[in-house]
């Protein structure tokens, strides 16, 4: 009997709760940048939630997917950040 189900589990679930609590920081942040960096940690915790359903699964194909869901989240910050400074994206 192997034990990484198991582990696997107890890490999605505490994923989870992390990605509830990044949640709330988003709706009730105090500031855009508290705002800014809970949407970037719950891009990223959604990353790590697929990384284990794709081992969970034994399906490499989510990890494409993952990957995805990666650079949109770093695109996004990108552009955020850049807008709540300047005003603007694109020059």
């Amino acid at each position: 009997m192997s034990i990484l189900p198991y582990a696997l589990g107890i890490g999605m679930v505490a994923i989870t709760i992390s990605m509830f609590l990044c949640l709330v920081r988003l709706v009730m942040g105090p500031s855009i940048v508290d705002r800014l960096l809970a949407l970037d940690t719950l891009f990223l915790n959604a990353t790590c939630l697929m990384v284990f359903l794709g081992i969970y699964w034994a399906n490499s194909s989510v990890f494409e997917e993952a990957l995805l869901v990666a650079m949109l989240g770093f695109v996004s910050t990108a552009a955020l950040a850049r807008y709540f400074t300047t005003g603007h994206v694109v020059d």
